[in-house]
């Protein structure tokens, strides 16, 4: 089992900060080498720069949540989120297609992973 994961290409998961600007004020994320590529994938979907993603997933999470607490592992999630609804069918797996241009219910509604609260750790 471990052998499908330890092979991965080292540079996958070298880490690197790029500067985006969030309302105006530049900042350094810093996310894996695989997380900027599948950012760069999502946003070239829709015709946006990574910083622009970036910007544009930060504002409507502050304007849905009311605040941004870890935005890094917030982006983490998204490119999770953004491979398992692809394997779900909920997303194309056409690049090609925007992702503005699908039903945002239907997408989700292929989700299989529910977000759970964390179970009690069981003694074995």
């Amino acid at each position: 089992m471990c052998q499908v994961f330890i092979s991965a290409d080292p540079r996958l998961y070298d880490n690197r900060a790029r500067s985006v600007r969030l309302h105006g004020v530049a900042t350094s994320i810093r996310l894996e080498n695989l997380f900027w590529q599948v950012l760069e994938e999502i946003a070239a979907r829709d015709g946006m720069s990574v910083p622009q993603l970036c910007a544009r997933l930060h504002d409507e999470l502050q304007a849905e949540r009311g605040s941004v607490e870890n935005f890094a592992s917030f982006l983490r999630v998204c490119c999770g989120r953004y491979m398992a609804l692809q394997l779900s069918g909920g997303i194309p797996q056409d690049t090609s297609i925007p992702i503005r241009s699908l039903n945002p219910e239907r997408v989700l509604a292929t989700e299989h992973l529910r977000p759970t609260l964390p179970a009690a750790r069981h003694a074995a």
